[in-house]
């Protein structure tokens, strides 16, 4: 059966063969790759005295260079690394190739300190996406300590606005002199809800980021969660938000029940709303989480003349590269029964969590299902443990199920968060070949064992 496309509202409580381009190998018709280097950098987070922090960053910096192409263009980036720490480079978001996609040890080996790796692509999709490592073992510190940026591919006909603002969300555990604190290693972390920290901030600055723009203007928001593991609920107040892009892919513009989404980590949204008409007027986006107040992570304020008014805001087309239907019917049905060992505390590090009553090995074991090209899937994720997960399938875009009918949320995502104790189910086609990883975005979660693979062939 085939559920037509549900027009249900956001639910705001849904809580080795690599293919290496050396630089002396390609072909001289290629384009030269964009150099980017994972090195040592400072940040300054906390006001003096403190010192600035000492971070990993692409570039030297966090977030790193944003990186912007056009839709079916090449992506070409040569990944250097300068940090003592094995690295890779994984497209967050992005649908395809599989040996771009920078999972080591699955598509590819770690580049081990001083060495490179040439990574190309074609941008299908146009939309939000990020950058970051993805090395079993390895990710929570490497992405903690900075190494993560934004990749925007613009589609042909922008929608309409008078401002595109970028904000990628993070969260920091520092000491009162600046310093980094905690062990990016530790089981209490990965049994739990990961490395929460109490710190955020906005595209590296300390929140509330600010912006003044015309009184009326048009904003066209692109929130990115790079955090390793806070699940940020996010709320607007003084504008009415209309979300228009999930996790990269377009949707039907809708505006979030209470003005409020959930952004899991490395969760993408697109909103697009018209600031008050009245000078001096403040709209906000505040974060809400529980036993903590709300606070404000932007704050625009209504300055100048006025802008021209806007026709109503419009949806952006869907994307034609995706699936019109899913047969589940005909799909492979897999369950993901997910729960933290009983002896966690004894452990070890990589088997604090079991999927379906075992520990994986993470992507050096054996895949959890094998289907060929073209092949429905739907996957049972089934969460037996105390805290949320948010479970990310590589490579594919799915769709939400819904829990009590037969119908699926009208958006695609990348993940999709199970709440303690629930079950959530995605349906997708594979249509990708390849080994793709499928692992839980809190990346200390992944680190314990929540992480496995399947190959579609």
């Amino acid at each position: 059966m085939t559920p037509a496309f549900s027009r249900r509202v956001f639910l705001a409580a849904a809580t080795a063969t690599v293919f290496c381009l050396r630089a002396h190998g390609k072909d001289a018709s290629q384009a030269p790759a964009r150099v980017i280097e994972a090195r040592a950098g400072k940040l300054r987070l906390l006001p003096e005295p403190a010192a600035p922090t000492d971070i990993w960053g692409f570039d030297g910096v966090t977030p790193g260079p944003l990186l912007r192409v056009k839709q079916g263009e090449e992506l070409a980036v040569r990944l250097v690394n300068r940090i003592d720490q094995p690295m890779s480079i994984h497209w967050h978001g992005m649908r395809g190739d599989n040996a771009m996609d920078g999972v080591a040890p699955l598509t590819q080996a770690s580049v081990a300190a001083g060495g490179s790796f040439d990574y190309r692509r074609k941008a299908l999709d146009a939309g939000l996406f990020c950058y970051r490592p993805s090395v079993w073992g390895h990710s929570p510190e490497l992405v903690g300590r900075g190494l993560k940026g934004l990749l925007v591919v613009d589609e042909p006909s922008p929608l309409e606005s008078d401002a595109d603002v970028l904000a990628l969300l993070d969260d920091w555990r520092l000491d009162a002199d600046g310093r980094i604190e905690g062990d990016f290693h530790d089981p209490r972390e990965a049994a739990k809800e990961g490395r929460v920290s109490p710190l955020v901030a906005v595209s590296g600055k300390t929140a509330p980021a600010t912006y003044e723009f015309a009184p009326g203007a048009r904003i066209r928001l692109r929130l990115a969660n790079l955090a390793n593991a806070r699940i940020m609920f996010v709320a607007f107040d003084g504008v009415q938000p209309f979300v228009v892009a999930v996790d990269g892919q377009p949707c039907d513009a809708f505006e979030p029940v209470r003005r409020t989404i959930p952004v899991a980590p490395g969760a993408r949204f697109e909103l697009i709303f018209d600031l008050p008409a009245t000078e001096g007027a403040k709209a906000r986006v505040a974060l809400r989480a529980p036993n903590e107040a709300d606070r404000d992570i932007l704050v625009f304020t209504s300055k100048g003349a006025k802008a021209p008014t806007r026709a109503p805001i419009a949806s952006a087309p869907q994307n034609p590269l995706l699936p019109r239907e899913i047969k589940l019917a005909e799909s492979k049905k897999v369950d993901l029964v997910m729960e933290v060992r009983a002896d966690a505390a004894k452990a070890q590090p990589s088997e604090i969590w079991t999927i379906n009553g075992k520990a994986t090995k993470g992507y050096e074991g054996q895949p959890l299902f094998e289907v060929r090209r073209g092949t429905p899937v739907t996957l049972g994720f089934v969460n037996r443990s105390s805290v949320p997960t948010v479970m990310h399938v590589h490579g594919h875009v799915v769709r939400l199920l819904h829990d009590l009918d037969d119908g699926w949320e009208p958006y695609w995502r990348n993940g999709v968060v199970v709440p303690p104790a629930k079950t959530k189910h995605v349906a997708f086609v594979a249509d990708s070949p390849g080994k793709w990883a499928l692992h839980d975005d809190i990346l200390e979660h992944e680190a314990g064992g929540l992480a496995t693979w399947f190959e579609v062939g």
